[in-house]
C-alpha cells in the first residue's frame, strides 16, 4: 500500500494493492465504507483500488488511519466482518493499534470464526480472566460479557487446561412464573439456560457439544443445583447473576476448588429479584472488591458489539433512568 497522495484540506486519497483484499476491506455492496461514512461522519467513494476521503480535514486523516489498520488486519489473515469495522470505528483515534486487539485469538469456533476482543473492554476482560481465578463482568447487555467468557472456557477444555465447564444461571422469572410454564422442573427451567447453550453450540459442533453434555464434560444447570458441591478443575460460568440472592452468591462463589476459575456475568440495570431484595451482584462489589485473584469489569455502551442500534437503546434508557431519578426541581418562589 502506497503512501496518500498530496490532496487539498479535507480531502485523501488512500491507495491500496491488492485487489482481493481491497475489497474484504470494501465489504459487500461497500457496507464496510458505508458505516465508515456514518460514524466518522466523512465521505468515501472507491475508485480501481482506492478510496477517496472529504470531509473536516481531521475526521479525513481519523478515516485514513482506520482504513489503513484495516486495511493491515485483513492482509495478516484477519476476516474482517461489517461488526469488527463498526467496533474499529469507535476505537479511531485512541491510540489503540487495532492488530493489539483484533490480533489477540481467544478461539476458533467450529464454524472457523476467529474470536477476538472487539475493544478495549473486551480486551482488559480475556486478560483478566487469564491472570485471575474469579472475576466479574458486570454491564449492559450485548457487550459479549457472556460469549467471550464462553470462548475461554471451551478454549481452557479444549487446551487441557479445564476438565469441564460448568454452566449456571438463577431461574428467576422476568415476568412469568415458572409454575405456569409446562412440564416437570428440568423442562421448566430449560428456556433459562436456553442463552448458554446456544453460545456453546455457536463454537462447538452439534456432535461434539451434544456428546459433551451427556458425558458431563460440560454441565448446564440452575444455580440451585451447585448446593453442597466442590468444583475441582473447572472452569464455572455464573450468567445473569445480577439475579442471584446475597446467599446465593456467597454459596456459589465457595464451590470453587482447586485448579478452578469462575467468571460472574451479569447487568445491575436489568434485576428481576422481588421489590426489596437486595442483589448479591451488587453487594458483592462492596464486598470482595480489592482482594488478590479477583477481578472486576465494567462494560459500558460504548462496549456493546451487537446490532448498532442496540447501542442506542442501552443509551437512551441510561439518561431515562437518569432523569427519572432526579430530584424534581422545586418551583421559585413567588415574588
Amino acid at each position: 500500500m502506497s503512501d496518500a497522495q498530496a490532496q487539498p484540506a479535507g480531502s485523501a486519497r488512500v491507495e491500496f494493492e491488492d485487489n482481493e483484499r481491497f475489497r474484504a476491506l470494501c465489504g459487500a455492496h461497500q457496507e464496510h465504507l458505508k458505516l465508515v461514512e456514518r460514524r466518522l461522519g466523512v465521505q468515501a467513494g472507491s475508485r480501481g483500488l482506492q478510496v477517496v476521503l472529504t470531509g473536516d480535514p481531521a475526521r479525513v486523516r481519523l478515516a485514513e488511519g482506520l482504513l489503513r489498520e484495516l486495511y493491515d488486519l485483513v492482509a495478516s489473515g484477519y476476516p474482517l466482518h461489517l461488526e469488527d469495522v463498526d467496533q474499529a470505528t469507535k476505537l479511531a483515534g485512541q491510540g489503540v493499534a487495532l492488530k493489539e486487539i483484533f490480533g489477540e485469538t481467544v478461539y476458533v469456533s467450529a464454524r472457523h470464526r476467529v474470536i477476538t476482543p472487539k475493544g478495549l473492554g473486551q480486551k482488559r476482560y480475556v486478560q483478566a480472566i487469564r491472570d485471575n481465578d474469579i472475576v466479574f463482568g458486570i454491564g449492559p447487555a450485548g457487550t459479549g460479557k457472556t460469549y467471550l467468557a464462553m470462548a475461554m472456557a471451551v478454549a481452557a477444555l479444549v487446551e487441557r487446561r479445564a476438565k469441564r465447564i460448568v454452566l449456571c444461571r438463577p431461574a428467576v422469572e422476568a415476568g412469568e412464573r415458572l409454575g405456569f410454564l409446562p412440564g416437570d422442573i428440568a423442562e421448566k427451567v430449560n428456556p433459562y439456560l436456553r442463552p448458554l447453550y446456544d453460545a456453546l453450540f455457536d463454537m462447538v459442533d452439534s456432535e461434539k457439544a451434544t456428546a459433551f453434555i451427556e458425558r458431563g464434560t460440560v454441565e448446564v444447570a440452575p444455580l440451585a443445583f451447585m448446593r453442597g458441591r466442590t468444583l475441582n478443575d473447572s472452569f464455572v460460568i455464573l450468567d445473569e447473576a445480577q439475579n442471584t440472592t446475597s446467599e446465593q452468591m456467597k454459596m456459589f462463589l465457595t464451590r470453587l476448588g482447586y485448579g478452578s476459575k469462575a467468571v460472574v456475568t451479569g447487568d445491575v440495570t436489568q434485576v428481576d429479584l422481588p421489590s426489596g431484595r437486595p442483589s448479591g451482584l451488587q453487594e458483592v462489589q462492596k464486598v470482595l472488591r480489592g482482594i488478590d485473584g479477583i477481578a472486576f469489569c465494567a462494560f459500558s455502551e460504548v462496549d456493546v458489539v451487537r446490532h448498532p442500534l442496540v447501542q442506542e437503546v442501552v443509551k437512551a434508557y441510561d439518561v431515562y433512568e437518569a432523569d427519572r431519578r432526579r430530584p424534581p426541581a422545586e418551583p421559585a418562589p413567588k415574588p
